[in-house]
This record gives structure tokens, sequence and C-alpha cells, in this order.
């Protein structure tokens, strides 16, 4: 009786062994199929926030009145790169002086009727503290543009704080991102 029962539950074992993979594999299909839906973002290729490339969904801007001129300024606003900023600063950094530079030729060559500086920060420090730092972002940009021949009349400075995180997380891989200066053209 004892060889019988050890082969049944060896055989019982065997089953569930063949059961459990094929669920996995299932689950593992199932997976991989959800993430194809999936659509590529900046961060999965290496480009990161604020890279300057403007990626929306299907039917984001409505057909209606209007909407043609939305994507131009959208398509104008991604020519203008986004200026980063260091930890509780808002000091340009020098590696953030020839963006800036390529940025107040855009404006001053491109046309451009008025330019808002949007001022972010991230999650650390209270709202009131960040709304304040991301208006001194936003500020000390515009002083570096005016230094460099924009029209000050062009330009509108504003400050978002940590409402409006370009990257998600809790730690410096995304911190990083979302301490900068944003450039929006409006007419």
């Amino acid at each position: 009786m004892d060889r019988i029962s050890r082969g049944g539950e060896e055989g019982a074992r065997r089953v569930l062994r063949g059961a459990g993979a094929t669920v996995a594999m299932t689950a593992a299909l199932g997976l991989v199929l959800a993430l194809g839906a999936c659509r590529t973002t900046p961060e999965a290729e290496g480009e990161g926030p604020g890279s300057g490339r403007i990626e929306r969904g299907a039917g984001e801007f409505d057909e209606g009145p209007g909407s043609l001129e939305r994507r131009d300024l959208e398509a104008e606003s991604a020519r203008l790169e986004t200026v980063y900023f260091d930890f509780d600063s808002a000091e340009i950094r020098s590696d953030m002086r020839p963006v800036l530079q390529e940025n107040a030729r855009t404006i001053r060559d491109g046309g451009y009727e008025r330019v808002v500086l949007e001022g972010h920060t991230d999650e650390r420090g209270s709202e009131q503290y960040n709304l304040a730092l991301g208006e001194r972002r936003a500020h000390a940009v515009k002083r570096y543009l005016l230094q460099l021949g924009v029209p000050g009349d062009r330009l509108e400075t504003v400050s978002f704080g940590e409402s409006r995180p370009a990257a998600r997380g809790h730690d410096e891989s995304a911190w990083r991102w979302n301490r900068r200066v944003e450039f929006r053209v409006v007419r």
C-alpha cells in the first residue's frame, strides 16, 4: 500500500507541477501582450523627461476651432530645450548655459510673441517653499535670457512648484528631471 500511495503522490505532484507551469506560461504570455500594447516613452528610450520631445496620446487634441494652432504652439515649444537645476538651487548650471544661449537665439529669431518660463521643483520641501523656488528658477532663466538680448516683453514667468512632475518617483533618478524650467510658447 505504501508503494501505491507514494506512486500516486508522485504522479499527483507531476500533474500539479505541469499545471503550475501552464498557469505561469499563460500569465507570462498575458504580460508580454499587455506590455506590447503600451507605447514607448522617452524615458524608456533613454531620452528622459524634458528632452524637448513631445509625445501625445491619440485624441488629446480635439478637432474643434483652434486645434491646429495648439498643435503649432506645441511644436514651437518643443524647439525650446528644458533647463535643469541642482537640488535646492536657482543658479544656472554651467552645462545649461549653451542650452539657454540656443533658446535665446530661437526666441529672438523665431518671432515668438510670448514665451512662458515655467518653474518646477522636485517633491522635497513644503508646497509654499517649492512654489517660491520654482519662481526663483523661472526668474533666473528670465534674467539670463534678458542678458542674451531677448526682449523682456516677450517673457513671462510662472511657478508650478512640485505640482507637475516630469518624472514620477521618490529618489534622485526622478527628482533630477523635476528640477527644471520649461518653455511654453503662447499667443
